[in-house]
């Protein structure tokens, strides 16, 4: 069998001459070409003899193209063969003639969606579709053209290099792709070029991934920051045809320290007023840098001028600008000009550059007068007074002088706010302070004024001194006790036994410490029971029987100049004592006079304990006590009867009943009357009617004999039962139930107001509506 290929593309055709055989006879197979007649190939071999098949990509003729023929030694012309073809694309993207075997590509390719296609051919009957052979398998590759143009993936770019680097530096790398078969041709080989950016850059042609570098020496970023660099790829080996793609580089070149800063002009002149607080801007120069950044910070000093240090010169970080304030006070009077030179210099320096990166500049000043205030000869005064010091004694002086040129007259004043009781005075010419109070070192030992100066022709302007006034003491304060003392004493207690030892204290303040001598009353010299000797006591042998207290009088007296004493009495206890010295027995003073009470005061705080006492056991006792109630009642005692009228008349004025319980007393109806004095003992009788009593006794004239002895009788106690009356409340809206109206007919009557009165008469209202519903049905 003989395949015929055929691809026709504008003057080319294509011939496969390459064969395989499958063999499945003994007939000749016979190859045609594209002309009918022309004999290309002949093989006495039966089967299917096959290569590749080739289509171009792209195709957009008007016909479908013709890929190749298949043929087999079977097909003798008798129209009784058939050619099938199954595979990737058949009958979609390739047919085939049934009865010729020309297989046509019926839509454009694209080789770089799919660069081949496996198909299989098979021949068979085209009466019976038996097959006739075994389906052979063969492949149309799509060949390519060079229909892409190359791509930049990653584009744009950006990219920086430093200022001033070397030719040849490199900036950045791109990278151009093309989707053509890279193996046929030169559809996907590419050549780099640069459109824009000369002489600044170069690429390299020939590499695949081509890298922008540095081309022009001295590139200065403060000439030009920014470069737009345009990037070509090309196709076809750069060949006139070939297809390009174009990208973009932006190349930023970042600052290096190249330049050193600059002041804007050689010099500055300030006038600044002389009374400029410390701390404050006198003026401000800036030296220019044309660098960014960290490169771009200076820092500023003062390098000639200043040698006093009165000038300082600082840099504010946001405006680069040197700020220059003062450290120490100006004087006009001593100095009216400074001229000062300062130098700006960078923080940050490049090594590869070694030129200075600073520069100086002149700063002249001139020092305005001002009316300045008075000034202290010191700014702190110390002075010293004894305590017994007489008035207007002069205690010191303070002095102060107007600096400016003019020296106005200065005049002194206390502070008022200082010396609130007025204890000194101040000579408002000379500054001399004296004293107008006495002083007393136990009760202030300093004093701390403030002394104001101003100027007599301008009172604004004020200055102040702190004044610390010493007061010294003297001694005029005798010893005393430190605590008081109280000794206790056993009564067999050994002679020389040390019983208490005392201490004194002395307000005073004695240059070299104090020294107490301690002495009894020229009274108690001849006293055989104690001594002083070394400021200690010491005692003879005592007896409770004899004396249980001792008052013992001592003269304390200090080292002073001139002396000072004073008197103490030590109390002393004599107590039984065990043995072992351990008090067993004393007064009971002794155990309260050492915390400070007196027995007078023991005595009022015991009184007031109890007193305290008595008014909670009373306050309970008032809480626990119960009032018994005036009458007892029995639980079947009710308020709420209905009381029984043997009359059928209505109106009464009597709209309150009564317990008819309460009336009834056997022993007074007998003749004995119920004694007052105690609470009535009640007896309930069974209830007759209103006509009869006990015993046959009628009520009515019972009722009136107990309401005569009630009123008669002015020592009735308040629990008198005949007082009390039961009744069903008042501001009730029907008084009794004999104010209704029997005389009106139930069909006239509405008993709904029943309902309204309470729940006591609710019951009452039910049962007459249902009555009146009865009788409406």
């Amino acid at each position: 069998i003989l395949p015929i290929l055929s691809d026709f593309f504008f003057f080319k055709c294509l011939f496969a001459c390459q064969s395989k055989s499958t063999h499945t006879g003994g007939s000749t197979a016979v190859a045609s070409g594209l002309g009918e007649g022309q004999r290309l190939l002949s093989r006495a071999k039966r089967g299917w003899v096959w290569n590749q098949m080739f289509v171009l990509e792209e195709f957009t003729g008007p016909d479908p193209i013709l890929v190749g023929r298949l043929h087999t030694d079977l097909d003798v012309g008798n129209k009784n063969i058939k050619y099938v073809l199954a595979g990737e694309g058949a009958g979609t993207i390739f047919a085939i003639n049934e009865l010729t075997g020309d297989i046509h590509a019926m839509k454009r390719l694209d080789r770089e969606e799919k660069a081949e296609y496996t198909l299989t051919a098979q021949v068979i009957n085209a009466d019976t579709d038996e097959p006739l052979e075994p389906p052979s398998e063969f492949i149309i590759k799509v060949q390519d053209i060079n229909d892409n143009p190359p791509q930049f993936t990653e584009g744009p770019y950006q990219a920086s290099v430093p200022e001033m680097s070397a030719v040849g530096t490199p900036v950045a790398r791109v990278t151009a792709t093309d989707a053509d078969d890279p193996v046929y041709g030169n559809s996907a080989k590419l050549v780099y070029s640069i459109l824009e950016g000369q002489p600044y850059f170069s690429v390299d042609p020939n590499s695949g991934k081509t890298t922008i570098k540095i081309a022009l020496h001295g590139m200065d970023r403060e000439m030009r920051e920014e470069y737009l660099v345009v990037i070509q790829a090309k196709d076809m080996g750069g060949h006139m045809g070939g297809l390009s793609g174009t990208t973009t580089v932006t190349v930023t070149l970042t600052d290096i320290n190249d330049n050193p800063p600059k002041f804007s002009k050689s010099l500055y002149e300030f006038v600044i007023p002389e009374d400029l607080p410390l701390g404050k801007m006198g003026g401000k120069v800036k030296a220019n840098d044309r660098d960014i950044g960290e490169n771009a910070r200076s820092t500023y000093r003062i390098i000639e001028g200043d040698d006093q240090g009165i000038f300082e010169i600082f840099t504010d970080t946001q405006t680069q600008e040197g700020i220059l304030r003062l450290r120490k006070p100006l004087d006009y009077e001593s100095k009216r000009s400074f001229t000062l030179k300062v130098e700006a210099s960078n923080i940050h320096s490049e090594p590869s550059n070694s030129g200075p990166f600073k520069d100086t500049a002149t700063v002249k000043i001139v020092v305005e007068d001002s009316d300045e205030p008075p000034v202290f000869s010191k700014p702190m005064y110390l002075l010293e007074v004894n305590e017994n010091a007489p008035i207007n004694t002069v205690i010191g002086t303070v002095t102060a002088r107007d600096p400016d040129s003019t020296g106005s007259q200065v005049r002194y004043f206390i502070d008022r706010h200082t010396d609130l009781e007025r204890q000194f005075n101040i000579n408002v010419d000379d500054g001399k302070i004296t004293l107008a109070k006495p002083l007393d070192r136990e009760t202030d030992m300093w004093h701390n004024i403030t002394v104001t100066a101003t100027e007599v022709r301008n009172h604004s302007q004020i200055s102040r001194a702190i004044v610390a006034i010493r007061v010294m003491d003297i001694n005029d304060n005798a010893p005393e006790f430190a605590t008081e003392n109280e000794a206790f004493l056993c009564e067999n207690g050994k002679p020389g036994q040390v019983i208490q030892t005392i201490s004194a204290m002395d307000k005073d303040d004695p240059i070299q410490g104090h020294y107490f001598n301690y002495r009894l009353v020229p009274e108690m010299l001849n006293n055989p029971n104690f001594t002083i000797k070394n400021n200690q006591t010491k005692h003879d042998t005592f007896r409770r029987q004899k004396q249980e207290m001792y008052f013992l009088p001592i003269i304390v007296t200090d080292n002073g100049n001139p002396p000072m004493s004073s008197t103490n009495t030590l109390t002393i206890r004599v107590c039984g004592c065990s043995k072992d010295g351990i008090v067993q027995s004393c007064n009971v003073e002794a155990y309260v006079l050492p915390i400070g009470l007196s027995m007078g005061a023991l005595i009022a705080i015991l009184a007031c304990i109890i007193l305290l006492l008595v008014i909670v056991v009373l306050f309970v006792t008032l809480r626990r006590h119960k009032n018994e109630p005036l009458i007892i009642k029995d639980d079947e005692d009710v308020r709420e009867n209905i009381i029984r009228y043997d009359d059928e008349g209505g109106g009464e004025e009597d709209t309150e009943a009564f317990d008819i319980a309460t009336l009834q007393n056997p022993d007074g109806i007998n003749g004995y009357l119920p004694r007052k004095d105690i609470k009535p003992d009640l007896q309930f009788m069974p209830r007759a009617g209103q006509h009869s009593g006990p015993n046959g006794v009628d009520v009515d004239e019972f009722i009136n004999v107990r309401l005569h002895e009630a009123d008669n009788d002015p020592t009735a106690p308040p629990y008198d039962s005949i007082q009390i009356y039961g009744y069903e409340g008042r501001g009730s809206i029907a008084g009794s139930l004999s104010s209704l109206e029997t005389a009106s007919s139930d069909s006239d009557q509405s008993y709904d107001y029943l309902r309204e009165w309470g729940p006591r008469f609710r019951r009452l209202g039910e049962l007459y509506s249902v009555g009146e519903s009865d009788r409406e049905t």
